[in-house]
C-alpha cells in the first residue's frame, strides 16, 4: 500500500469513528438521571418550536440543540457579583454565585448546582464519554461536568453563558416560565 492510500484509509477510519456515536443513538434516547425532589413548578414540557420563538437564536441552539458557545464570549464568565444563575429557558434557579469560580476555560464554572435542579446523562459526541447536564425542569442543555474542579466537591460544572440568566442579590427572581 502506498502512502497516499494509507493516508486515505486512515482518514476514512477516523471519519467512521467520529460518526459512529452520533449514528448509533439520538440525543433523546438516553434518559437523564436526576434528583427532582426540590423542583419548583414541576416539569415544563414545550415543543421545540415554542422554545425557538421565546429564546434568542444562540440560547435556543445551546439549550435545545445541545450546541456550545465559543469560549470567552459570555459576559457571565466575568460576573463577580453575588446572586443567582437561572436557566435561560424556564428561569429555574440552577446555581448560586457562592459556588462560581474562575476555571480559566472561558465558560462560567461552578462547583455544584442547587439541589435537585440538574439532570445528567452520558454524552458520546466526542467519542469519549462525558457527563452532560441539563435543567431538570425543562431539559435545556447547560454544559458538561468534569472531575477537575476545586474543593470541596472536586467538580467543575462548565456552563454555556447563553444558557443562563443572572439575577443579582437583592433583586427579585422572575416567575418561572409556564
Amino acid at each position: 500500500m502506498d502512502r497516499r492510500a494509507f493516508f486515505k484509509a486512515g482518514l476514512a477510519a477516523g471519519a467512521v469513528l467520529l460518526a459512529a456515536p452520533r449514528l448509533a443513538r439520538s440525543r433523546e434516547d438516553k434518559p437523564m438521571s436526576q434528583d427532582t425532589t426540590a423542583l419548583p413548578g414541576g416539569k415544563l414540557e414545550k415543543p421545540k418550536p415554542e422554545w425557538k420563538k421565546l429564546l434568542p437564536p444562540e440560547s435556543y441552539a445551546v439549550l435545545f440543540e445541545e450546541r456550545t458557545e465559543r469560549a470567552f464570549t459570555s459576559p457571565l464568565n466575568g460576573e463577580k457579583r453575588e446572586g443567582t444563575y437561572l436557566c435561560a429557558a424556564c428561569l429555574l434557579p440552577l446555581f448560586s454565585s457562592s459556588d462560581k469560580f474562575d476555571s480559566g476555560t472561558g465558560w462560567p464554572s461552578f462547583t455544584q448546582g442547587l439541589s435537585g435542579r440538574l439532570g445528567t446523562k452520558t454524552d458520546y459526541f466526542l467519542i469519549l464519554p462525558r457527563t452532560e447536564y441539563h435543567c431538570a425542569r425543562c431539559g435545556g442543555h447547560q454544559g458538561h461536568v468534569f472531575d477537575d474542579g476545586p474543593r470541596p466537591t472536586g467538580k467543575r460544572y462548565c456552563n454555556n453563558g447563553v444558557a443562563l440568566e443572572f439575577v443579582p442579590k437583592g433583586s427579585p427572581l422572575p416567575e418561572l416560565r409556564k
